[in-house]
């Protein structure tokens, strides 16, 4: 970091989404009267310029506090749509009205090694998370990536293991954990307004697929080889590298190469908070058994300290807390409860209070400053996406799975054990 004080800033202007070379975010004057000196600023790179990080790249420009000083992209008109976005968002606050100080790069090496940045904001598909995350640690920066933090277990481990070794300050972008509504649903629980839990449902979609897409001729400035990095190699298909103007989210979400499915994209919100509300955001289930049309329902997790979640069911919310004197239920929605007057009394003083943050980025950025472990650490986030983790893997391997939450291991099973990491494709290895 260049010579920024320890001193915690909140409140600072909240940044806005962008359209990538469009940004809409507060005037230049109203900015300009309000930003750090230069060297008080957090220099900033961002890696993976796809959809949502036009969300990350509007807010670092957004922030009085941050210069980003690079972005990094394996397509040539994502990056330079990132590059010029930026030039021309800091060039609008000079008097020239030009500005040139933001570097554009195919390989994320080249960024992350640049001794001038001090943090990068990861925003790659989730095969394409570990290897950056591991390399900008070891450069000396502090990273915000975002969730699901993994493809597999032993990826988000060592992900751990860096972050620890380095002493960097890490959020996962799981921005569910600054919003208060899932927050105050915790707290109820954990303070007991539903009495004893012993049953929570997390609804979010299903594992990934084998990919079996046919092959497309390369787009045009698609370095595709750098792509699929570490992932086996297979024909280009612009499906899972949409071009810059595609609408919705993208599909490579659906590939087992590529990521979990749904079982990872929301699951890492969702089963998140709900081991959140559980208290047990630092380990794990004991056992995962699969759905089998009869005694199990729904794809079961049992904990050690006996409460029993699972993947589907619930009451049409995100994650439905049920205890022995009533239910709460969290979401994308208003908070509900049964009985409603749950709602009623505010979390009292002597109740439990989680870690509260408004601004998932502003949360980071003074962990940065204050060398705190932010709402998301990297653990929390590991903890996470292996819940996500251990699902899919029940669902294909359709048997249950006994597991060690302290060891990362299956009990008994060298199938499932094999399956904690995989391996890559040369010369990407941790």
């Amino acid at each position: 970091m260049r010579g920024m004080s320890a001193v915690t800033r909140r409140g600072f202007l909240k940044g806005g989404m962008v359209a990538l070379g469009a940004p809409c975010l507060v005037s230049p004057s109203v900015l300009g009267a309000e930003r750090a000196a230069p060297s008080d600023r957090i220099a900033v790179g961002l890696i993976g310029m796809g959809k949502q990080c036009g969300w990350h790249l509007g807010t670092m420009l957004g922030r009085p506090d941050t210069q980003v000083l690079a972005v990094c992209d394996v397509e040539l008109c994502k990056r330079e749509a990132a590059r010029k976005a930026a030039n021309d968002r800091y060039g609008a606050e000079k008097a020239k009205g030009s500005y040139k100080g933001c570097d554009a790069y195919n390989d994320f090496r080249e960024l992350v090694d640049r001794p001038d940045i001090d943090a990068v904001v990861i925003a790659t598909p989730d095969h394409w998370h570990a290897i950056p995350v591991i390399r900008a640690a070891e450069s000396g920066k502090d990273v915000y990536c975002e969730k699901p933090l993994s493809l597999t277990i032993g990826e988000a481990r060592a992900m751990v293991n860096a972050i620890r070794r380095y002493g960097r300050v890490f959020q996962t972008g799981s921005q569910q954990r600054s919003g208060a509504n899932f927050r105050i649903g915790c707290e109820m629980v954990r303070s007991g307004r539903i009495g004893k839990v012993h049953t929570v449902h997390v609804n979010v979609g299903g594992p990934s697929v084998p990919c079996d897409l046919p092959g497309q001729p390369v787009r045009e400035g698609v370095d595709w080889g750098l792509w699929l990095g570490p992932a086996p190699w297979r024909p280009f298909h612009e499906t899972i590298c949409p071009p810059v103007s595609f609408g919705g989210w993208p599909q490579w979400r659906n590939y087992r190469d590529y990521s979990g499915g749904g079982m990872t994209d929301m699951g890492a919100h969702h089963f998140d908070i709900a081991q959140w509300g559980m208290g047990t955001e630092l380990t794990g289930p004991v056992e995962i058994i699969p759905p089998d049309g009869k005694e199990h329902r729904w794809l079961a997790y049992t904990y050690a300290n006996g409460i029993t979640m699972h993947h589907g069911g619930g009451q049409n919310a995100d994650v439905t807390f049920i205890g022995t004197d009533g239910k709460i239920m969290v979401g994308r929605h208003p908070t509900r409860t049964e009985p409603p007057e749950i709602l009623a009394t505010p979390i009292g003083a002597h109740e439990v209070h989680l870690y509260s943050s408004n601004n998932h980025h502003g949360d980071w950025l003074d962990c940065i400053r204050t060398r705190q472990k932010p709402i998301c650490d990297v653990e929390i986030g590991c903890r996470s996406v292996s819940i996500c983790h251990l699902g899919n893997l029940a669902y294909v391997l359709k048997r249950p799975l006994k597991w060690d939450p302290a060891k990362e291991q299956f009990l008994g099973d060298d199938e499932a054990n094999r399956w904690v990491d995989r391996p890559k494709r040369e010369p990407w290895t941790l």
